[in-house]
């Protein structure tokens, strides 16, 4: 009996957790970088903004392909035994991490353009405007992207909970379709090849 190994087919395609994983580690140092530009006014805070901004335009290029590999490879389904409410709630939360994912670096560039800050991405590399310089509109997007960057850290924080309870509580295959997928073993049975009676065996000697 010999058996072979196929990829788990509820897996997510690798181009997929590629970018995840990518995205997740350029979110996470967005998120670190800041609260280090809102905590601090020396000289560090303008070189954590110039990291800022090419790491927003990076996050909002890698959303956009994302977003194509998913149309063109759709994820799994959830598990069937999963509750419909969690399901849902599932559904939502991703869809919620796409749109901050692309709104944030768009109200961002806007809340520079509106206040008159250059959008440099290093070296000679700029960004045009989006808006006309505007100081009331500044202080509008600029609430606005702050009020972004919380519900954008809350929600990172329950998609890894649900990784968690999914991993450690539940033990179903969502955590491992993101991460390294199980293997299922296909038994191959041995076939069996009896010789077929259409003919009579022969009766006569062999000839030399």
């Amino acid at each position: 009996m010999n058996a072979k190994h196929a990829t788990y087919p509820g897996a997510f395609h690798p181009l997929a957790r590629l970018l995840h994983w990518l995205m997740a580690l350029l979110i996470l140092t967005m998120l670190f970088v800041g609260v280090g530009m809102v905590s601090t006014v020396s000289e560090k805070h303008q070189w954590l903004l110039a990291l800022h901004k090419p790491l927003g335009v990076t996050i909002f290029v890698l959303a956009l392909i994302r977003l194509a590999v998913r149309w063109r490879h759709p994820p799994p389904p959830l598990p069937a035994d999963m509750p419909l409410l969690m399901q849902w709630v599932a559904h939502a939360s991703h869809w919620v991490l796409y749109a901050l994912m692309l709104s944030l670096p768009l109200v961002g560039w806007a809340m520079l353009s509106a206040g008159g800050y250059p959008i440099s991405l290093g070296g000679s590399w700029h960004l045009p405007p989006l808006l006309s310089f505007d100081g009331e509109t500044y202080a509008w997007l600029r609430v606005t992207h702050r009020w972004l960057a919380y519900l954008l850290f809350v929600t990172v924080l329950g998609h890894m909970g649900a990784a968690l309870y999914h991993g450690l509580i539940r033990r179903d295959d969502v955590l491992p379709s993101m991460t390294f997928p199980r293997r299922e073993t296909v038994v191959v049975e041995p076939v069996i090849v009896t010789p077929t009676a259409s003919e009579p065996p022969s009766s006569e000697p062999p000839r030399v």
